[in-house]
């Protein structure tokens, strides 16, 4: 299927690379599908609407930066997309990078949530306190280097 993203213009995806948010993701309700693409750059991700080629995000795992990392979801939560075990689940967090030179964060807040075998994905809202909506990966990832 062809796919028209904001990073690499009208690209073919493979139907493998589709996940659907059928709630979509907060702020962007009424998107709810997307590819999911190997970045130019790794360790990261983009995903891509594609509903709307303007509306795509930087993902990182979580877990490279913070592997101190907590995903407290109730299993109710994640039974409307299919996730009854740990296994099963993709773990994301959006990436922003300021334009203004700032840090790059994540937001560890409100991961995303993909099933590995459906592909259904998503966004969950966490109350544990530690986890926050700008976590500064380059600051975290030192910090982990040097423990």
């Amino acid at each position: 299927m062809k796919v028209a993203t904001k990073a690499y213009g009208l690209i073919d995806v493979d139907s493998r690379q589709k996940i659907t948010f059928p709630r979509g993701l907060f702020g962007f309700e009424t998107c709810r599908d997307y590819v999911l693409l190997d970045a130019e750059r790794q360790p990261f991700y983009w995903l891509q609407s594609a509903d709307s080629e303007a509306v795509a995000f930087i993902l990182i795992n979580p877990f490279l930066f913070r592997p101190d990392y907590e995903v407290d979801i109730k299993n109710e939560d994640l039974a409307d997309i299919g996730v009854d075990s740990p296994e099963k689940a993709l773990i994301f967090s959006i990436v922003t990078i300021p334009g203004d030179g700032g840090p790059m964060t994540a937001n560890l807040q409100g991961p995303l949530i993909i099933n590995r075998d459906t592909r259904t994905g998503k966004q969950a809202v966490l109350v544990d306190p530690r986890w926050k909506t700008k976590h500064d990966i380059m600051a975290e990832l030192a910090s982990v280097r040097n423990a």
